[in-house]
């Protein structure tokens, strides 16, 4: 079985965490297959796919068309639609030479992992060779998006979707196509609980070490401006104004993975983080290629998605490693966790409430403990990637035989 993954960065977020279990989980189930990653950008995922066992390859995208996301804006849509078209001159020959690598490799089936590759595959794939989605997304929450993908959809054999959520959604969006349901899941092996090393976690951060008893709460999402960094700054500010005696120190983890409008810049959160009079109370953290260490260097967890979230893989990951895990708890992410058993829940968007859950799981020691041994117990039941690659190759092996 030769598979060919597309995917349309080189940087690593939740998405490509996701096609990296996916890899390993083919690789362990079919030993013999040939896996190639094709990559719009360059970037950390490269190295991480040749580490598992895949080929790998970069087709740059032409200038400009990295930059293009989607906008609830009707006049952005309006705008970004615009300077697509006048850009689609540069985008055919880069069709034609992506086309001719995926020819090259003669796949048995070109497993898409993004929108972007996704509206490429139907003039890139060959009729002849099966094409699956991996969704990772609300369509329906994204007008431009889902308009464009569902008038690309007729090559597609399957759509697989990573929640409840989200297939229903995709059900919606993509009439017509068959959609499965393969949850996101964590290696178990890597993601563990155990002490992590909070002093270089603060390094990273920039801050002197934090006091002994302080207990580090920190956001680990890309920057996207739905990720909820806003609220968690809003709950760190009224948490400095009404309890300033409380033991906590925050973390806003991650980075901007795409260059678009709908990402914050780092510069921008500082911004935010002052304007609030957090300076010194707040750290600002890069991704790191494993993040294991971060979140064994956190007490809290946090989820803060403002939109229904997909799936939620840094809840899964936080609860695989014995955190006591907040959640934004709308979309997948509602799926993930029984309430004040393994993971506690807050309205999205919902200040007052992150407030008030924070200050309990900070207060509380014992909870904290409580929550995070339940997390690691549900996280082997539910999130074992051990099992993800044979859910996977099911999927292929049924768009195989019917194609």
């Amino acid at each position: 079985m030769r598979i060919l993954f597309l995917n349309p960065i080189g940087s690593i977020g939740g998405a490509e965490r996701v096609l990296l279990t996916a890899v390993a989980g083919v690789k362990r189930e079919c030993p013999s297959a040939v896996v190639r990653v094709v990559a719009l950008s360059d970037g950390p995922l490269l190295a991480m796919a040749r580490e598992l066992g895949a080929e790998t390859e970069i087709a740059p995208l032409p200038n400009g068309f990295g930059e293009l996301g989607d906008s609830r804006s009707p006049g952005n849509r309006r705008m970004l639609l615009a300077r697509s078209l006048t850009r689609l001159p540069a985008l055919w020959p880069f069709i034609g030479r992506l086309r001719a690598r995926i020819a090259r490799f003669k796949p048995d089936l070109v497993h898409s992992n993004g929108i972007k590759t996704h509206l490429l595959s139907p003039f890139a794939v060959s009729r002849a060779v099966p094409v699956i989605w991996h969704v990772h997304d609300f369509y329906g929450l994204r007008p431009l998006a889902g308009w464009l993908l569902r008038r690309s959809r007729s090559r597609v054999q399957v759509a697989v979707a990573i929640s409840n959520a989200v297939a229903v959604d995709a059900k919606a969006v993509l009439p017509g196509i068959p959609v499965e349901v393969v949850p996101n899941a964590v290696d178990l092996t890597r993601f563990l609980p155990g002490p992590g090393d909070g002093d270089e976690l603060d390094r990273q951060a920039g801050l002197p070490p934090a006091p002994p008893g302080t207990v580090r709460v920190g956001l680990i999402a890309t920057y996207a401006r739905w990720k909820g960094h806003l609220t968690v700054l809003d709950a760190a500010a009224r948490l400095a104004t009404e309890s300033p005696a409380l033991p906590i120190r925050w973390y806003i983890v991650g980075g901007p993975i795409y260059q678009t409008a709908a990402q914050f810049t780092l510069a921008e959160l500082r911004d935010a983080a002052t304007a609030r009079g957090l300076a010194g109370r707040v750290g600002f953290v890069p991704f790191t290629a494993d993040p294991v260490s971060t979140y064994g260097s956190l007490d809290v967890v946090l989820h803060a998605s403002t939109l229904p979230e997909p799936f939620g893989l840094t809840v899964a990951e936080g609860m695989a490693c014995g955190r006591a895990v907040i959640v934004s708890a709308a979309g997948g992410a509602a799926e993930l966790f029984t309430e004040d058993v393994d993971a506690v829940a807050f309205t999205s968007g919902h200040v007052d409430q992150l407030v008030s859950v924070v200050r309990r799981l900070v207060e509380n020691s014992g909870l904290r403990a409580r929550l995070g041994e339940a997390a690691r117990r549900t996280a082997e039941t539910r999130f074992d990637a051990h099992h993800y690659g044979q859910r996977l190759c099911q999927v292929y092996r049924s768009v195989l035989g019917s194609h």
